[in-house]
């Protein structure tokens, strides 16, 4: 698809004006969005992005319209994926909810501007050796046989060896001053975690880009819908963060599905090259007469595969009891951190999750209640939470004058 400099700077200033937009008016001044804001934006940048990928569809014909639309669902599947590591980490930092809207967009923002790089990087690879097509299918079918290894929360932890050694080089306090990166500690100037943590987004953007760009480039190798669907899929994500924040330990099988995604593109990768072939030891360096995969094609597997994988995690009864379990051990730690938040209301929210994660707890079968009844640590963190709210309430009560 030709296009102009003026498009690709249009586009540009596009981008740029929605993360200044999103900046300026929702992230700016702190605060707990409620899950009608964040449904309300989510859905407008969808939206948005639907709208440039219909543009797209009509000023660049169907083929270049389809190879957006496959790239824009599988990016966005990947950035879902990749939200339940910033939460691990999040956590791990004990980060406040009123900031944790800075931190999804500025690793939203250097998300963009790192894979921004290995796009051009990529393109400027694919167009002087051919053979760089087997290695990214490569990476890819690597990658997904990673997603389907068991990992741990520890795995995605914020103490790596970047943060280790800031924390060793620079004087840094255990505790966030509001949003600040910097504040005054014992009269020396530190760095507070807020930083720590944006330099592990950072670290865990990095890796990212190296799985999601092969990706894309398996299926188009039109750089400004790589960019356009690579950037699109970015915006909005801090919004669907606080929308499905429920919800991502209730997806069990979404790490089969993208596994699943990857490897078929990986496969077309391969596939592609054999098609482009040039390496002297596969058919004496001639194209290999193979049938590649359509664009219409791949779009259809994508989205099949996303649809079965989300619909058996949302009716499966482990996913359910996963997501209880894991809820209600985030929900009752971030109740008893009186550092979490100062926002009452959000507390309240907090507190009303928690209890109704107990009771989906009892609501399961026998096998899931024994499960949470054995892990002794969970059952203490939940009364300990449930004892410090009646002290709240009994205060409470206390307090208020009497008629």
């Amino acid at each position: 698809m030709e296009v102009s400099a003026g498009i690709w700077a249009a586009t540009i200033v596009l981008i740029a004006g929605l993360l200044l937009f999103d900046f300026f008016f929702h992230v700016r001044k702190a605060h707990v969005p409620t899950l009608r804001e964040a449904a309300i934006w989510s859905a407008v940048y969808v939206g948005i992005a639907i709208v440039f990928g219909l543009a797209v569809l009509l000023l660049g014909g169907g083929s270049a319209g389809g190879e957006y639309f496959a790239g824009y669902v599988t990016e966005k599947a990947l950035s879902v994926d990749n939200l339940f590591v910033f939460l691990v980490i999040m956590s791990s930092f004990a980060v406040p909810r009123e900031d944790q809207q800075k931190v999804l967009l500025f690793g939203i923002v250097f998300a963009l501007l790192a894979r921004t790089g290995f796009i051009f990087l990529g393109a400027a690879l694919i167009n002087t050796f051919a053979w760089v097509f087997y290695f990214f299918g490569l990476i890819l079918i690597i990658t997904a046989g990673n997603m389907l290894r068991s990992e741990s929360s520890s795995d995605h932890a914020g103490d790596n060896i970047v943060v280790r050694l800031a924390r060793k080089v620079i004087h840094t306090t255990d505790y966030y001053d509001g949003d600040k990166l910097f504040t005054v500690d014992d009269g020396k100037r530190a760095m507070t975690p807020m930083l720590l943590v944006m330099v592990a987004i950072a670290g865990t953007d990095i890796l990212f880009a190296l799985d999601s760009i092969p990706a894309i480039f398996g299926l188009t190798q039109d750089v400004y819908i790589v960019f356009t669907a690579t950037a699109f899929s970015l915006l909005g994500l801090r919004q669907l963060y606080f929308l499905i924040d429920g919800l991502l330990d209730r997806l069990i099988y979404l790490s089969y599905g993208l596994a699943g995604i990857l490897v078929f593109i990986g496969v077309k990768l391969i596939i592609h090259a054999l098609h482009e072939n040039t390496l002297p030891f596969i058919n004496n360096g001639e194209p290999v007469d193979v049938v590649e995969v359509t664009t219409g094609l791949s779009l259809g597997v994508i989205v099949s595969i996303l649809v079965v994988t989300i619909a058996m995690s949302l009716f499966s009864k482990a996913g359910r009891a996963q997501n209880a379990i894991a809820g209600a051990r985030r929900h009752a730690t971030e109740y008893l951190d009186l550092n979490y938040t100062t926002d009452a209301e959000e507390r309240e929210r907090v507190y009303r999750a928690l209890v109704a994660e107990g009771a989906q707890i009892r609501a399961l079968g026998p096998k899931y209640r024994q499960k949470a009844r054995e892990e002794e640590e969970l059952q203490r963190l939940i009364e300990r939470a449930v004892e410090q709210h009646e002290r709240a309430v009994d205060e409470g009560r206390e307090s208020s004058p009497r008629p």
